[in-house]
């Protein structure tokens, strides 16, 4: 085969040895040698971040130095100065990318991909001993599929914009892997978003990166095939969308027979998503035919089947249901057992233990509703309905997602949601006009509160909060601009979404429900004045010091500590509304008041405090003799 890069006269350059870094995605390790290479000193292309120079590389099998049998390389290097870290970095991200590849072939797509391999070479001869990145050159057709910001070309392919999506959901929204760009099904220089928006370099844009990719990405016959969801969008976001599912319709992909579902990994095995790959690859398998024991072992075996404990007990619960941030109402009724929300706990072969759903089953007979185990929906068949949903892929759709955070049994729905934080990503987006045809065009923020509603829906704190300050027409931090209208109906929303927000330890809405308990204003209909309740929210608002589920404390400068103690004293001293007076408490959390307002210089403030106190306990009745 005629050498492409005969007219450039590679071969007669100088020979430099150089070390060679490689790095082995499997086995985490790098590993370092030395190796003969040519390399122009002119660059021949160059892209918006990186420079490329011509290459040939002689094996280090060959005994002699026949350069007409080096093989040709691309060298690469940064065009501004980089850390040197960086380089390595590159490499690490590439190799982790190979390994999703293969993951996605594993399922039988219509046309398997491949990443290129990348390695780093130093140039310890040269001033500075720089660094380049080393490739295979591909003879071919260059094409940028997609980036890391949301673009998407308007080649007619469905392969890489499947596999982006195949990688979200198989990791179980833990990553994506996107830019995908190279020749034909041969790619190189992906990048990797991780959940978390460390490491992988600064291209890695987070959760941000994922709402990028998803806004517009159209699902094709090929993520239909591997069983993918749709992303939710609003109608106008499905409306610029369709021109891609046009293009889409006509491409020359055709679907195989044995393409498999997507599946994600158990939380146990999503807990290391490098070792579940790792394991995956060393075995060959498809889904199902290997499993990692939480012993750390690998189990080669048969498939699994609904009727193998094994695959029942893969998926671990993370812990009980706390009671810390319960209503009275809601602790009471757990702690008396009768919760809907309570878990049975089965002992499997090993130390471990597991904790699945289980729920009364209902059989009518006359007025009463009796457990009985031959009931229209039985302890084992939801145990079985639930570890079925929990093995398929983590779906992109939010309807799925409400519907296993469900399943989680657990008293606290929020927290924890990336695909929640996703659609807030969107919401924020949308409001700063990121997705603006024309400059004169208006932000879409009917789309911007579509998807701040899916994100409470998936329990982000930020989003429940902001919906609840919406629905109260209290100014917020995001989608300043929305109004919502006035009505009883939303006030209620607005409580239920207030509510939410205060038991997922938001101490301003702890506060805001204390003193609309206390008053009985802004609790809309269904509620009433509960001094039981604003007891409790008093006491839980003055107790919080640790931040909240979104990661943010207040730092109560708006809201004392004083003030609060001040505030539950007056409803315990006065008692009522489901409240028995204790004017012994009120006199106790007057002091406590006192004292927090003298250690914040308020001295007059503490002086009233301090007389308060002595009321209350003046009005303490004495025991009869």
């Amino acid at each position: 085969m005629e050498d492409p890069w005969s007219d450039f006269s590679v071969n007669g350059l100088e020979t430099e040895v150089v070390k060679r870094h490689r790095y082995s995605a499997l086995r985490k390790k790098w590993t370092t040698d030395e190796v003969k290479v040519k390399m122009e000193d002119n660059v021949f292309n160059q892209g918006a971040m990186r420079e490329c120079f011509r290459l040939k590389k002689l094996s280090n099998f060959y005994h002699h130095d026949n350069w007409q049998r080096a093989h040709n390389y691309v060298a690469k290097s940064y065009i501004h100065p980089v850390e040197r870290g960086v380089y390595f970095q590159d490499v690490k991200l590439q190799n982790d990318a190979k390994l999703w590849g293969e993951e996605y072939n594993r399922h039988c797509p219509p046309k398997k991909i491949d990443i290129m391999q990348m390695c780093v070479l130093e140039f310890v001869d040269r001033k500075g001993s720089p660094l380049f990145h080393l490739e295979h050159f591909i003879e071919g057709e260059y094409v940028k599929y997609n980036s890391n910001s949301g673009f998407v070309s308007e080649a007619v392919r469905c392969t890489p914009q499947a596999f982006s999506h195949f990688t979200f959901e198989r990791s179980g929204h833990q990553l994506i892997v996107v830019d995908i760009q190279g020749v034909g099904d041969l790619w190189t220089d992906p990048q990797i978003h991780s959940a978390d928006g460390t490491d992988y370099g600064d291209g890695n844009l987070g959760t941000k990166g994922m709402a990028l990719f998803f806004h517009s990405h159209a699902c094709n016959r090929i993520c239909e095939r591997l069983g993918l969801t749709s992303f939710d969008l609003d109608s106008n976001e499905q409306r610029d969308q369709r021109k891609f599912v046009e293009m889409q319709k006509h491409s020359a992909t055709c679907l195989r027979d044995t393409t498999e579902i997507c599946m994600s990994p158990t939380a146990f095995e999503a807990s290391n998503l490098h070792r579940f790959l790792r394991q995956r690859t060393c075995s060959g398998g498809s889904m199902g035919s290997m499993t990692m024991s939480p012993g750390g072992d690998e189990g080669l075996g048969s498939p699994m089947s609904q009727d193998s404990d094994c695959f029942f007990l893969r998926q671990r619960c993370v812990s009980e249901p706390s009671t810390e941030y319960m209503s009275p109402a809601s602790r009471q009724r757990f702690q008396s057992g009768d919760s809907d929300g309570s878990r049975h706990r089965l002992q499997s072969g090993d130390s471990d233990s597991y904790y699945l759903p289980t729920s009364r089953s209902r059989t009518v007979s006359g007025d009463s509703d009796t457990d009985s185990g031959s009931g229209t929906s039985t302890r084992e068949e939801e145990r079985i309905q639930y570890l079925m949903a929990m093995m398929k892929s983590r779906p992109a759709c939010v309807e799925h997602e409400v519907e296993l955070r469900e399943m989680r049994d657990s008293e606290t729905k929020t927290g924890g949601s990336i695909l929640g934080q996703i659609h807030l990503d969107l919401a924020k987006y949308h409001e700063l006009g990121r997705f603006k045809v024309a400059e004169q065009d208006e932000c879409d923020m009917g789309a911007a509160v579509l998807h701040l509603k899916q994100a409470a829906r998936c329990g982000v704190l930020e989003a429940i909060l902001t919906l609840a300050k919406m629905y109260f027409g209290l100014p917020t931090d995001i989608l300043v601009n929305v109004r919502v209208e006035d009505g009883p109906d939303n006030v209620d929303q607005g409580v239920d979404f207030m509510l939410q927000a205060a038991e997922a330890g938001d101490r301003s809405a702890m506060i805001y429900m204390a003193k609309a308990f206390q008053s009985g204003n802004g609790l809309g209909r269904i509620r009433s004045t509960d001094w039981k309740e604003a007891a409790y929210w008093y006491d839980l608002a003055i107790k919080t010091e640790d931040p909240d589920e979104n990661g943010d404390f207040d730092a109560t400068m708006d809201h004392p500590v004083y003030q609060l103690q001040a505030a539950q004293a007056e409803v315990w001293r006065s008692g009522g509304y489901g409240l028995e007076k204790d004017q012994s408490y009120a006199g106790e959390l007057y002091t406590s008041a006192a004292e927090a307002a003298m250690s914040a210089m308020k001295g007059r403030l503490a002086n009233k405090y301090y007389a308060l106190a002595e009321e209350c306990w003046a009005e303490v009745e004495e025991p009869e003799e």
